[in-house]
């Protein structure tokens, strides 16, 4: 091989590698970033991940509001209509935040199986209900109907 040659493919194999290395980072990155949306159900059955950021949506259980006096924080339960998961928040909830109806909390799971949301987020109408929480609550209503 003539110099030159051995020039070309040493600068061919160094932009295949440093390529593989920027799409290799790239991956890990937005696997960190990922926050993927659980159902209670899913939740309960224990299908999300443990000590890792993920979004837990579903309707505010009627009655489950539970604020601590001289505190900010809140705890409540979140229900698809088939299983309900315990909900702990401490910082100000938005305006629209009631009983009974759908909100997506962002957090994760604490070793006795509560949900400690570091992000509430509700609906801003009283006729939109994402789409995530509209899913799981049907495919929660079908499981019971089957059964």
């Amino acid at each position: 091989m003539t110099p030159k040659r051995k020039q070309r493919l040493l600068l061919v194999l160094l932009l295949i590698a440093g390529i593989g290395l920027a799409v290799t980072l790239a991956i890990l990155a937005l696997q960190e970033n990922m926050n993927l949306f659980y159902s209670t159900t899913q939740v309960s059955n224990g299908e999300a991940p443990e000590n890792r950021l993920f979004r837990l949506g579903g309707m505010v259980v009627d009655g489950s509001v539970n604020r601590t006096e001289g505190d900010i924080t809140v705890r409540f339960e979140l229900t698809d209509t088939a299983q309900h998961v315990p909900v702990m928040f401490s910082g100000i909830l938005p305006d629209l935040f009631r009983e009974g109806q759908g909100i997506v909390a962002q957090g994760m799971l604490n070793e006795d199986g509560v949900f400690v949301a570091s992000e509430v987020l509700a609906k801003h109408d009283e006729n939109y209900m994402p789409p995530e929480i509209t899913e799981s609550i049907e495919r929660a209503k079908n499981t019971n109907t089957a059964q």
